[in-house]
């Protein structure tokens, strides 16, 4: 029998004590997915407030305080990228913490990408979203007893790993897929020593284009895109450098391993 992929853990399990503490403004204006986002978020045991478009959302963040902010980011009256941006400026002239801002959206293309990083937002979630993914974004992004965490969320490897039936399904022929895995796994084995070698040189370009390579490749074989918050840190690393992102790195390194070993006994 073929190994398969890990079991997904279920969503349900009891949350950590302190999110009865913490609060969750969401922005949709589509209402039955602020309406699931709300009973998620109440599953969880978290606090929160759900509204319809970015200008309630300011509103809302002005008169209490958030520990997280999910907004869509096409929405009437005042769209999530001009809200985020909003919220930012308020952030740097009246001294406030720095709260994150997730965006959610059904479509990521390149632009949408840039345009939220430009305009603040810190990770995506793409639509539709299932509880378990909510989750780990909420255990990554929000305060822990001693505060937030200060690495981007990377979801390294794809989602749904890959069968051997379903790669033949996909290309058409055994033969096909032993070559893809032995062509795939010497080049991301090429990539990840170049990774690891520019890493701990400190070369902060030759590690950009290494990840790029990395994550190009597994998506290919997953038949998936990018995940949007690895591409985040791509981006942080090239504006900020390797040491800033040392713990994200090492996470994508870890993940990687494992991966990787799962296509070689594929």
């Amino acid at each position: 029998m073929r190994p398969r992929g890990p079991a997904q853990p279920s969503p349900w399990g009891s949350p950590p004590a302190h999110w009865c503490n913490l609060s969750v403004l969401v922005a949709d204006d589509h209402a039955t997915y602020g309406a699931l986002m709300g009973w998620f978020l109440q599953k969880f045991g978290l606090g929160h407030e759900v509204v319809a478009d970015g200008h309630k959302a300011l509103l809302a963040s002005g008169l209490r305080r958030f520990d997280l902010v999910i907004s869509d980011c096409r929405m009437p009256v005042l769209d999530g990228y001009d809200m985020a941006r909003q919220m930012r400026l308020r952030e740097r002239v009246e001294g406030r913490q720095r709260v994150p801002i997730i965006a959610l959206t059904a479509h990521l293309t390149p632009d949408d990408l840039q345009r939220g990083l430009e305009a603040g937002m810190d990770a995506w979630l793409l639509k539709p979203l299932s509880a378990q993914r909510l989750r780990e974004v909420l255990e990554h992004w929000l305060p822990g007893p001693s505060g937030y965490a200060a690495s981007p969320f990377v979801a390294v490897v794809p989602a749904r790993w890959p069968t051997r039936a379903e790669l033949i399904e996909t290309f058409g022929d055994e033969q096909v897929v032993n070559r893809l895995l032995r062509s795939l796994l010497h080049e991301a084995n090429v990539d990840y020593a170049g990774l690891l070698h520019a890493c701990n040189t400190l070369d902060q370009q030759a590690t950009v284009e290494c990840l790029h390579r990395l994550l190009g490749s597994l998506a290919f074989l997953a038949g998936t895109e990018p995940d949007p918050s690895a591409a985040l840190l791509i981006e942080d690393v090239r504006q900020h450098g390797i040491v800033r992102n040392e713990r994200a790195l090492q996470k994508f390194e870890q993940g990687l391993t494992v991966y990787l070993r799962y296509l070689t006994d594929l």
